[in-house]
């Protein structure tokens, strides 16, 4: 039987992940980190007493996806149900972040995750046979218990992005402030590559608390970003983009 303390540190843990996840913005309180010296990914565990498991985790994110070690299965396919969100756009002070309005999901096997937000990484966190990407996006998603599933969406530098266009271009002007810009609609539908193929594995927020039990659906089919369209979040950030991790004995599934 858990006692009041275990209780009380289980609450605690809850609580950061749920701050990660809805509102992951630099707090004055919170330990500074980066992506890179002295408050970089290696040194991200020793920062604060509940980023510990950014070291010590085993199931931690990103990885490098072996396609020669994937295991084929007949997964279920996954559901996308986006609608149209008011653009609500934050740059929280380690990437953009778009906030989505509640009635977007995926389903997957049954279980449907709701839609929180959707983030970007440069260059991609999650490679593929040794390959990275020149971003991605992580969409976020919740399901009724709080358990999260995040799809990650592969950019390869080509044609401009629509989505992403409107997006750079209405920017905050002020980091940790959200923007509300309700004339603007958009839908994360577009991210999406029209092959939903994809490869899964639990594993881990890839920023501190870097909180595992988090199933991830990396989609194996890039989509278009032009080399401008890069270039513009990198006057942002040049690189927020943690290396991949150890696979640690976890199985990769891929579908067929």
């Amino acid at each position: 039987m858990c006692n009041f303390s275990t209780i009380v540190r289980m609450a605690a843990a809850v609580a950061a992940l749920f701050a990660t996840v809805q509102a992951p913005f630099a707090d004055e309180h919170a330990p500074h980190w980066t992506y890179g010296g002295k408050t970089g990914p290696e040194q991200w565990g020793k920062l604060e007493k509940d980023y510990g498991v950014c070291a010590l985790g085993r199931f931690q994110s990103p990885i490098d996806i072996r396609d020669d070690v994937a295991k084929k299965a007949d997964l279920p396919a996954i559901q996308f149900d986006y609608k149209a969100s008011p653009l609500k756009i934050i740059d929280n002070g380690h990437s953009i972040q778009v906030n989505y309005a509640p009635g977007s999901s995926i389903t997957v096997g049954g279980k449907r995750y709701e839609l929180v937000q959707f983030h970007f990484h440069k260059p991609s966190e999650e490679k593929i046979d040794g390959k990275s990407f020149d971003m991605v996006a992580h969409l976020v998603h919740k399901d009724a218990s709080g358990q999260l599933a995040v799809v990650a969406v592969l950019f390869d530098t080509g044609e401009p992005n629509a989505l992403i266009r409107t997006l750079w271009a209405n920017l905050p002007k002020t980091k940790g402030t959200e923007s509300a810009v309700e004339a603007v609609k958009v839908n994360a539908e577009e991210l999406l590559p029209s092959n939903h193929a994809y490869y899964t594995f639990p594993g881990s927020l890839t920023t501190p608390p870097c909180s595992e039990n988090v199933t991830w659906f990396v989609l194996k089919n890039p989509i278009s970003i032009s080399s401008d369209e890069v270039a513009r979040f990198a006057q942002e950030y040049p690189m927020n983009a943690r290396p991949v991790q150890a696979l640690n004995g976890r199985e990769v599934q891929a579908s067929k």
